[in-house]
């Protein structure tokens, strides 16, 4: 599939590129390539290099992504690139984040098409997921459009690393994203990941109201998991919304991480605190998780879930059966 001229961008002078989809603001001479190494500077023009070019492909439950409260129990056709403007140590898909796997040339026109088909297994539609899919930003963005017009659903699972504009302007094609808060202080952003935790908080808070919006939170042990700063990433989350779930998923050594992995206790801690702002707060990377989802009403169970085997047990036309309540961030 041949090279696109990328979004976003400003020409400068001496044929120099300033990329402007996400933070970075990489500037580029002939012949460089961004931080996110999937945007090259070409005769003056800023190129992807990634169009098309699907690294990975699979149906997968949609509370794998992980999504709760958007169509539990459905399933959703999945795909990846590679390149990540992130550089996390930790990273669980560093084989496509940061190397250069194989890949095969799939359109938006022949991945419309074969997320039409999946449907007859249970797919809802398509998530751009596995690598950072704001960087496919052009790639995602044309086959969200075609996924729109032929009635199925796209989804973003993200870093949420993405400026305003280019935001704006996929956020009406996208109908569910899973946002990656890795930390809520700043200097973790700016030591593992080279970023800056502002500017993912501004992608939450525009998204929110656009579009369902998940977070997760990958706790690591010593680096993000204080009771304080759980407390003042609920109270941040539940300022904009109470009802949006919040994912605190268990650290494993990964990548260039070798620590032990998070205690089971130290999530459940989290959670309770997590609790006392928002109404809905699970675990993931557990063994075993307890994460159904109950009325905050009455107590009445809604949605039973072992791993990702889900069962409405009491969510009808979104509100509780049992009292009535309207659960309104819950799209069966």
């Amino acid at each position: 599939m041949p090279e696109v001229e990328a979004s976003f961008y400003e020409k400068m002078e001496e044929q120099r590129v300033k990329c402007e989809l996400c933070p970075h603001h990489c500037m580029l001479k002939e012949g460089q390539s961004g931080l996110c190494r999937v945007r090259v500077n070409k005769g003056g023009k800023l190129f992807t290099l990634n169009y098309g070019q699907v690294a990975s492909l699979a149906l997968d439950p949609i509370e794998k992504k992980p999504l709760y409260h958007f169509f539990p129990g459905s399933m959703i056709l999945s795909a990846g690139t590679f390149g990540c403007n992130f550089f996390c140590p930790y990273c669980q898909n560093y084989s496509l984040a940061q190397e250069k796997p194989p890949t095969r040339d799939i359109s938006p026109e022949l991945l419309t098409e074969v997320a039409r088909q999946s449907v007859d297994d249970g797919s809802i539609g398509f998530a751009f997921t596995y690598n950072e899919p704001t960087i496919w930003y052009e790639y995602v963005r044309d086959a969200a459009f075609m996924l729109k017009e032929a009635g199925l659903k796209s989804v973003l699972v993200t870093n949420g690393y993405i400026e305003k504009d280019p935001l704006e302007e996929l956020l009406p094609l996208v109908d569910a994203m899973n946002i990656d808060v890795k930390a809520f202080n700043d200097d973790f952003y700016r030591k593992h990941c080279k970023g800056r935790l502002e500017a993912v908080k501004a992608t939450v808070e525009r998204a929110v109201g656009m579009t369902h919006v998940e977070i997760t939170t990958l706790l690591i042990p010593g680096e993000n998991d204080e009771p304080a700063e759980i407390k003042a990433l609920a109270r941040w989350l539940a300022g904009l919304n109470p009802q949006i779930p919040l994912h605190l998923s268990r650290y494993h050594p990964a990548f260039k991480f070798s620590r032990e992995a998070t205690p089971a206790a130290t999530l459940e801690r989290a959670r309770e605190i997590a609790r006392e702002e928002l109404d809905f707060v699970y675990m993931g990377n557990l063994q075993q998780e307890e994460n159904n989802t109950c009325c905050r009403a009455c107590g009445e169970l809604l949605i039973k879930r072992n791993i990702y085997q889900v069962e409405n047990r009491g969510l009808r036309e979104g509100k509780c059966k049992a009292c009535g309540s309207s659960i309104a961030y819950i799209i069966c």
